[in-house]
């Protein structure tokens, strides 16, 4: 996979009107090797749809993530499911897609799913599957090489059935659901939520807010990956701050620094100059700063202890994250909106941010470091750690 290409996976649901629970389910992997995503629509809506297709989709990706032979992992699906006693079909239908990223080779299997939408330069591109069958039950294979500004979508049967009142499942159909994801392409999409966000809002207004099936859009956007390096804390060598820094501002991202005595270092390194901008200081914040050739300047410990809170109350979603010049907000809102996020975490212990009972190479900075990083990767953000 080219350096900056990033496998930008969003997903958006609209449950049937009436129930509490959606009937679809999504599971989303991304390690350093694939991107996989896993798509199920319970038979029907409501508790028992949800309770089958998050069954499905649990089966599916627990053996994608211990390298199961796909062709294993449908036979146990398959042989997992039970019939729909009234129309003699599997309980829930699936729609996996697995992309490799050293070669950018996408492979989808659908088991009775719509057809998935293919987008190259902004124009859907038709595509033939090959059927295999698999203990008698026919499958859609396709594969494909993706490349950047590709887009692959996949919807449930709500996404289809819109405008219709579901029942008939005639609805929008397929062709027009393509031509307004173009009409979307034409308005220069920058992620894959503009995308499915869009498309969902049709699908409700379609629905006229009455919702008739549970509807789901998973969007796979092949962009620029938007990269950032957070330093913090001063590295445990003195000879070594140069190197780090140099590191730091030759970066090929957004550019980060947490900490009044890492910034300082920064600047004795480059020779620019640290400024503390007070007017941003608040009751509950500390203030924050500027440095020449770095994008974010901030204190440490205590605005990364209130960046996690926020992290956590937003649930990765960054319109939940106030804009305001705050060092938290600001923070919060860098780490949300990068794809990558490369941790240069210094060593060198500050003895009013470390605990006496903790074994002395544990500091507090370090420990809420570690909480971000977990939550991070929970919002499937890709996360490197390298302390110094």
């Amino acid at each position: 996979m080219a350096e900056n290409n990033f496998y930008d996976v969003y997903t958006a649901s609209l449950n049937c009107h009436g129930e509490e629970l959606c009937g679809d389910q999504v599971r989303i992997l991304r390690t350093a090797e694939r991107t996989l995503v896993v798509l199920s629509d319970g038979f029907g809506s409501g508790v028992k749809a949800n309770i089958l297709a998050t069954l499905t989709t649990e089966i599916i990706m627990t053996m994608l993530r211990e390298s199961v032979p796909l062709t294993q992992i449908i036979e146990t699906v398959i042989g997992t499911l039970p019939i729909s006693e009234e129309r003699g079909i599997a309980s829930s239908t699936f729609v996996i897609v697995e992309i490799d990223h050293d070669s950018d080779r996408f492979q989808i299997i659908n088991f009775d799913g719509p057809p998935l939408f293919f987008l190259q330069g902004g124009r859907v591109v038709q595509m033939e599957p090959e059927e295999v069958s698999i203990l008698g039950k026919t499958l859609c294979l396709l594969t494909g090489q993706i490349e950047m500004d590709n887009f692959i979508g996949v919807g449930s049967d709500g996404i289809l059935s819109a405008g219709s009142g579901a029942a008939t499942n005639s609805g929008c159909g397929w062709d027009n659901v393509a031509k307004y994801l173009e009409l979307i392409f034409e308005r220069t999409p920058l992620s894959a939520k503009t995308v499915v966000d869009s498309v969902i809002d049709k699908t409700k207004e379609l629905y006229e807010n009455r919702i008739g099936d549970d509807a789901t859009f998973v969007g796979i956007y092949v962009r620029r990956r938007n990269k950032m390096m957070v330093f913090t804390g001063p590295p445990l060598k003195r000879e070594w701050d140069k190197s780090y820094v140099n590191r730091l501002l030759t970066f090929d991202g957004r550019k980060v620094v947490c900490g009044g005595t890492t910034s300082n270092l920064v600047a004795d390194c480059s020779g620019k100059k640290a400024i503390i901008h007070t007017e941003t200081m608040t009751a509950d914040y500390p203030p924050m700063g500027s440095l020449e050739g770095v994008d974010l300047v901030t204190e440490g410990i205590f605005t990364m202890a209130a960046t996690l809170k926020k992290l956590q109350e937003c649930r990765g979603n960054i319109e939940e994250v106030p804009v305001e010049r705050t060092g938290p907000s600001m923070l919060t809102r860098e780490m949300l909106s990068a794809d990558s996020i490369h941790f240069l975490i210094g060593q060198s212990i500050n003895p009013s941010h470390h605990n006496p009972l903790l074994p002395k190479n544990i500091s507090i900075r370090r420990n809420i470091i570690e909480q971000i990083v977990s939550m991070l990767r929970k919002y499937n953000k890709e996360v490197l750690v390298e302390y110094c």
